[in-house]
Formats: structure tokens, sequence, C-alpha cells
């Protein structure tokens, strides 16, 4: 139904684009910051249980390959769910919709708490991520219908921070609050912004009438087959590597179900007069660049985000807190240089200053393509700092180039959709990443004990001397011996390891810097200027 995605039908106020000139009072910019705080909790709760799990299986008594379905069902219920948020806009108005799906919010993640085995945790996982996924795409809807085009660039700033900031911040909570508070806690805290969201949400928006009609008259077929398509896509990306890909039954039936559900979709959005969400929008240039680097950067923040607490945890050992204290300096400095970017962005033409943002960004990841066992938190600070100060010059040029000539009536289906793409960005890059660190480990591995051989010099000095070592410590020959051996496998295992994570590194800062050459296909924008109504919208 994309031709009346903005106005909501039957009465009440229409959700329409405010006018350039008109002044945005306290109320909106209430509700839009109301907006943003639920795009934070939506997309920080996809990382926020990484830092736990290992304590939250325990509880569950869980294995680790299971344990990976609590972050999985969130997922597929959140990428679902994005692009019906216009259609559930249209049924019952922004303020009800919002709210309601908030308070369910809530009330999931307080079940997520009380889970009492694995399959009661990625039931309400699931209900989690489909009440909560809606939020994303809304923030962003809110800032290009609440406000004028010269508050458009300060609306998406903030809004770029809750796409960057989250995935950073997200294992910093969570190691902070599992440490302190116990694994519960996580899910417990979304309390606090879920409450001041409703408030903000229910004082900003005005009220407006319900429209179930539109609910019995959606294109449901369209939806079933997105969902299928989506949802078995995000499934096969996520559990392929654990399964073997393509040699499992598992992962090959959704590989054909996410196939034919998604051509399914395609067919019938473009046959239908009232598609649930405008694919069509794929076919404008600025549009289809936007989204193809929005899919890229998702790759690079969620697989940041996946590969360096790995490499921390297993390599120097760090505590859940530790790896959060390192992580949040991808985070922090965002703070700051997110209001420069916003007023740089209406002077400098987007192009530049997101070339410059993926330079920063793919840089910071060839610093850390050069780590060794030794690397922690003094080494890997500076890269950290780098990454912060790229993030925002891309996040919010892509906003701008994605909403650039898009008519207000698609303004939530645009919203969806390079919301969508991202996130299935991000599910793609973890799977890349993942495969690659099998991969990798047992390339170097072999690389490396072709080298380490028992008929080496210098291997067999090394394991005479740590036979010595471990004789001189009460233990017998043949036992020192073995001893011997099995440490100089595990430092074998380990460089195979920090060569494997380095490699990981290197591919997300090759996708980044081959973003650049896409980049330059979309138009000159720049964001509108105060008190003017032109530039990007």
């Amino acid at each position: 139904m994309a031709s009346t995605t903005i106005d909501t039908p039957g009465g009440g106020k229409p959700l329409a684009p405010v006018m350039p000139s008109e002044k945005v009072s306290g109320r909106t910019w209430l509700a839009v910051a109301a907006g943003m705080l639920g795009a934070f909790m939506a997309v920080l709760d996809i990382q926020i249980t990484n830092s736990s799990l290992k304590d939250i299986l325990g509880t569950l008594s869980a294995t680790q390959e299971e344990g990976s379905w609590i972050a999985t069902a969130y997922l597929v219920a959140e990428i679902i769910v994005i692009p019906m948020t216009g259609l559930f806009v249209r049924v019952f108005g922004a303020r009800r919709y919002m709210i309601g799906t908030t308070a369910l919010f809530l009330g999931f993640s307080t079940l997520c708490g009380f889970a009492w085995n694995l399959e009661s945790m990625i039931a309400f996982r699931m209900l989690q991520g489909f009440t909560g996924g809606a939020l994303i795409p809304m923030a962003m809807t809110l800032v290009m219908t609440k406000l004028p085009a010269s508050k458009r660039a300060t609306g998406m700033a903030i809004f770029g921070l809750t796409a960057t900031l989250a995935p950073s911040m997200g294992p910093t909570l969570g190691g902070y609050l599992s440490e302190l508070y116990g694994w519960p806690s996580i899910f417990y805290i979304n309390w606090v912004p879920g409450l001041l969201l409703i408030g903000g949400i229910a004082v900003g928006l005005d009220k407006e009438k319900s429209n179930l009609s539109q609910l019995f008259n959606a294109d449901w077929l369209g939806i079933a087959f997105m969902a299928v398509g989506l949802g078995s896509l995000t499934i096969f990306l996520e559990e392929g590597n654990s399964k073997d890909w393509f040699d499992s039954a598992f992962i090959n039936t959704f590989a054909a179900l996410a196939l034919v559900g998604l051509l399914g979709w395609v067919v019938t959005g473009a046959t239908r007069k009232q598609p649930f969400v405008n694919l069509a929008l794929y076919g404008q240039r600025n549009f289809a660049a936007a989204t193809a680097l929005s899919m890229a950067m998702g790759m690079g923040l969620y697989g940041s985000a996946f590969i360096l607490p790995l490499f921390l945890a297993q390599i120097p050992g760090y505590s859940p807190m530790q790896i959060g204290e390192v992580i949040m300096w991808a985070g922090l400095p965002q703070l700051f240089i997110m209001p420069f970017v916003a007023k740089l962005s209406a002077k400098v033409d987007n192009r530049i200053l997101c070339t410059f943002g993926l330079l920063l960004f793919g840089g910071s990841c060839m610093m850390n393509a050069y780590m060794d066992a030794t690397t922690g938190y003094d080494q890997l600070l500076l890269s950290q700092v780098v990454r912060a100060l790229g993030q925002p010059f891309v996040m919010l040029t892509l906003s701008n180039f994605a909403m650039n000539g898009i008519a207000p009536k698609d303004v939530p289906s645009a919203s969806s959709l390079i919301n969508m793409t991202r996130n299935l960005g991000g599910s793609i890059g973890i799977a890349l990443l993942a495969t690659s660190l099998t991969n990798r480990e047992h390339f170097h591995s072999v690389r490396i004990g072709e080298s380490v051989s028992s008929f080496a010099l210098a291997t067999q000095e090394r394991l005479d001397a740590l036979s010595a070592s471990f004789i001189s410590k009460g233990f017998d020959s043949a036992t020192a011996s073995d001893m011997a051996l099995k440490a100089v496998d595990g430092i074998v295992r380990r460089e195979s390891y920090v060569m494997a994570y380095n490699d990981g590194f290197f591919l997300v800062a090759m996708v980044l810097f081959a973003c650049i050459g896409v980049l330059w296909f979309s138009d000159k924008v720049k964001a509108p200027s105060a008190g003017g109504g032109g530039g990007a919208h």
C-alpha cells in the first residue's frame, strides 16, 4: 500500500510531513527523541546477549551451538517486522502502534529474564524481536515526517548514533550488567528507556483513529512470501557456518525457502497496485546505491562488533567487562563528532564526507589486521577511536542519500527497506566472518605446522627446553614430553587463530574500501541547511 504510506486513512490526524518553514515544537522534539530511544534499544538488544551468553547457556543447560538460536530468533523476527511497519502505522496510527509495541517489547524482555529453559528463551526472544524491530524504522520515519527539511540533518545525526552506538555499546552494557547483577538484568534494563519512550510518544504525538479495514485488505500473500524469504535467509546465514553450509540438509532447506520466498515477494510486489512496502524504490539510483552501502555498513558494524570480542575472549582471555571497556571506545567519541558531521553535511558534497568516513572505518579495520597474541586494550585504543570517528560520516550521509528525492508517501517504505538492508548486511557479515575464521584457522594451522615439525631443529630445541622445565617442576620425563608437545600445539593453535582474526578484519576493510566506488554512482547530495528546504530532500 505504498500509495497511501504517510496518511493514516479513515479519519484522525494524518502523519504528514511538516512544511520546511514550520517551527518545531517541544512536543515534536520529544516524540522524535523517544523514537530514537526506541531504535537504540532495539538495536542494542541484538548484541547485548553476546557478552553474557556463557552465563545464560549455563543457567539454561544449553550448548554453544544451541545458544546461537538466542540471537538468531531475535534477528529473524526483527527483520520480518521491519518491512511491515508502514502497514501497522496505517492500521493503528503511529502513536498507538509505538506505545503498544513498546509495551509488548517490555513484557517479552521481562519474560526473557525469567526463561526457564532454552525453548522458552528462544520463544521470548523471537517475540521480543517482533515487537522491538518496528522501533528502528519508526525512528527514521518520525524524523522525515515530523521535522522540517532544515532540521532533518540533526534528526538523522541522532538516528545515525542509534545505529552505530548500539552495536558498540551492547557488549559493554551487557558485560557490566551481567557481572554486577546477573544476566537477567540485561533484559530488565529495557524498562528504563522503554517507559521513557512510552511517555515521550504519548505526549509528543497526536491521537489517530485506527483503520482496521487496511489490515483485512493488506497484501497478505506478499507478507507471507516476505516472512518466509527473509526469515529463512537469516536462519541460513546465522546457522550456516555451524552446520557446514550446503553439506547440511537443514541449511539446504532454508536456502531453498529463502529463494522461493524472496522471489515470491518481488513478484507480488511488482504485480499488486498497493503492495505493503514499495520495492520499486530499489529502482531509484540513489536509493539503490544507499541500500548497497547500508548493507556493507551493516557488515562492517556488526562484523567488527562480532569479531573483536571473540578475539579478546579467546586470545588475551578478557572478561566480559574488560571486553566492554575496549569496545566502548568505538562508540563514545561518536557523541562528540556527530553534531559536527550534521553541520558539515549541509555544506559539503555528502559523497566526499561518506568517502572520508569509509576510509577511516576501513582504515581502523586495517589497523586491527596486524594484531598478535599480546594485543590488548592499549594497542586497540587508537583503532577503536578511528572507527568511532569514521562511522558518523558514513551513517548520516547514507541516510541523506537514501531519502533524497523520496516522495512523502514512500517515506515509511524507504525507512523500512534501508534499515532492513542494514540488518541483513549484519547477518551476511557475521556469516562470512564466522566461516572465514574457521577456514583461515585451518589454513594457517597447516602452514605453521609445516614449519613446526619434530624434524625442525628450532622445534626440537623448544621441546627439549619445555621438557626440561616441566621435569624441574617434578614431572617424570614421559609426562614432561607430552606436556611440552601440548604446549607447542597450543602455541600453534593460538597463532593460527590470531592470523585468522587478522584476515577477518582485512576482509571487512576491503568491503568498506570497495564501497567507495559504489558511492560515486549516486548523485551529489547535501543535507538541507537551516532556512532552506532544498538539498537532500
